[in-house]
């Protein structure tokens, strides 16, 4: 049974899950997740090792206090901190002063609590890196389905081979990765980038700088022979990402069609919008190793 993220990362493959995972080799060795946000993915996949990176410090910091912290005392703490800032769905004073406390005092814990409480989930930061999500009024909380979607969560942590990173992906150490090893790449999107995915949250965004660099990272891989898979949109609003398109044809690479289904999310535009979703390696992806 897959795991879902306690985390309702907008922009997460979540739904997805089943027709991205298949795809992938039968063998791997070290996992990773270079771009993990809610870490839906990762935490999912059979490897030997698996790494989760995100270049947002302190979502890191909450992936590696749910890792070193026992479920109960999670769950203690965090049914502790909710009675004390009396939270539900229509304090938003409540909200605020907990908001306040995250951004004095950076409690990795905290995060996770207002993002049950923030508008959509969202997980944002201004650029001197304060939480600045407003309230979910009368929408967000903290909820029966959210709590057992972060036990599953944190026992899969526990019980894994799994550790943490905190790099921007330019920054990432690849050398010691071989045949056996995969990359999985789900970075914002380029041409279809919006305040849920643009990359930043207070850190970096992502550009045309960004792209370019990225897809010189897996041409790389490609050159050495280890596997990899990017998810990205070739189409969105009648646009096409020709950098991504120009870069698939030179590398010869392969590509297979995701049937989307984000019709409800909360971040998609009310009129219709034309899209194709795809994911793209560098190994056939029906004959997996």
């Amino acid at each position: 049974m897959l795991i879902k993220s306690p985390l309702n990362y907008i922009g997460g493959k979540s739904k997805i899950l089943s027709q991205i995972i298949p795809l992938f080799p039968k063998k791997i060795n070290i996992f990773v997740d270079l771009f993990t946000g809610g870490a839906n993915v990762g935490i999912n996949v059979n490897a030997e090792k698996i790494i989760l990176n995100d270049n947002l410090t302190y979502l890191v910091s909450l992936y590696n206090f749910f890792k070193n912290v026992p479920i109960q005392d999670i769950l203690n703490i965090i049914h502790e901190r909710i009675s004390f800032f009396k939270l539900n769905k229509e304090n938003n004073d409540g909200y605020l002063k907990l908001r306040l406390d995250y951004n004095t005092h950076k409690q990795p814990i905290d995060l996770f609590i207002l993002s049950a409480f923030s508008f959509n989930h969202q997980i944002r930061f201004n650029n001197k890196h304060l939480f600045n999500t407003p309230f979910g009024k009368n929408r967000s909380c903290y909820n029966a389905k959210i709590e057992q979607n972060l036990i599953s969560f944190v026992e899969a942590l526990h019980s894994k081979n799994i550790s943490i990173s905190n790099y921007d992906f330019r920054n990432f150490d690849f050398t010691s990765l071989n045949t056996y090893d995969f990359v999985y790449c789900d970075p914002p999107y380029l041409i279809s980038s919006a305040s849920y995915n643009d990359g930043k949250r207070g850190f970096t965004g992502w550009s045309i700088k960004e792209e370019i660099s990225l897809l010189s990272i897996l041409s790389d891989l490609n050159k050495s022979n280890i596997n990899f898979m990017l998810s990205n949109v070739l189409e969105h609003n009648q646009k096409k990402n020709e950098i991504l398109l120009d870069w698939i044809k030179s590398e010869n690479l392969y590509l297979s069609n995701i049937q989307n289904n984000y019709k409800n999310s909360s971040y998609n535009k009310k009129k219709k919008t034309d899209s194709v979703e795809v994911v793209i390696s560098n190994y056939k992806l029906n004959n997996i190793r």
